[in-house]
């Protein structure tokens, strides 16, 4: 099979200025994603998706393929996965590229990753490929979305009032009677995607879907959950590269 990585870089952070290239441990935070895609055994290209001159320049230093700019309206904050994953198709399309049938998408965000571990989760794809059509990386939750609620604005005539209404309604799931009262022990276990390793074929594309119907789960330690969102993020992962003496 033809496998790409595709690893999204855009300049614009703002709880971290410049997040993906600020070093981390004497190194650029995109490179450790790069130097993993790249000593994969199954990888055949490594691909930045960037708006950033500066991010593209470090990034082709450390290896990676950047054939071209990422648009500014695909590079926004609210800007979903999906954009610029169609918009990596288009090109590859345009320029009569092959297409792939695996895309992995590997988060600069998450540094810190195994490459034995990124080779197994593709394996597994690999193997169950005719019946999944994308593979996600999990942690359990200790929390059960069963009893969350979220407060909704309710008018009663005129009057604004706050309704308190369950995250997972009880018609979603028949055969539990109010979830949100039961033990926490009768309910499922439930899963966060921890942001570490995501792959999907490219023929789901076409059903406007990064994740189809049949989705793989590779549950990880509850502990690796190493994506850097703020600052205290940044501050833990540069302790646990030192502590451990990883690059």
């Amino acid at each position: 099979m033809y496998i790409v990585c595709l690893i999204p870089a855009r300049g614009g952070s703002k709880g971290i200025p410049n997040k993906n290239i600020k070093l981390l441990n004497n190194k650029p935070l995109i490179a450790y994603s790069i130097e993993t895609s790249l000593s994969s055994s199954f990888i055949n290209d490594t691909i930045v998706t960037t708006d950033s001159d500066e991010i593209a320049k470090i990034s082709r230093e450390y290896g990676a393929t950047v054939p071209f700019k990422r648009p500014d309206n695909i590079s926004q904050d609210k800007s979903l996965d999906i954009e610029f994953i169609n918009h990596y198709m288009d090109w590859v399309k345009e320029n009569n590229m092959k297409i792939p049938d695996i895309i992995v998408q590997l988060r600069p965000t998450y540094p810190i990753r195994d490459t034995d571990y990124l080779d197994y989760c593709i394996q597994t794809f690999v193997n169950n490929y005719e019946k999944y059509d994308s593979l996600r990386t999990v942690v359990e939750l200790d929390k059960t979305p069963f009893k969350m609620y979220h407060i909704e604005d309710h008018y009663d005539q005129t009057i604004l009032e706050k309704r308190l209404t369950p995250v997972i309604p009880q018609s979603e799931y028949m055969f539990l009677k109010e979830p949100h009262n039961m033990c926490r022990q009768d309910l499922p276990k439930t899963f966060l995607h921890n942001g570490c390793i995501d792959m999907l074929k490219t023929s789901i594309l076409s059903r406007n879907t990064i994740s189809g119907r049949n989705i793989y789960p590779i549950i990880m330690n509850k502990n690796e959950h190493y994506d850097i969102d703020t600052v205290e993020d940044w501050k833990k992962t540069e302790e646990r590269l030192k502590n451990e003496g990883l690059t």
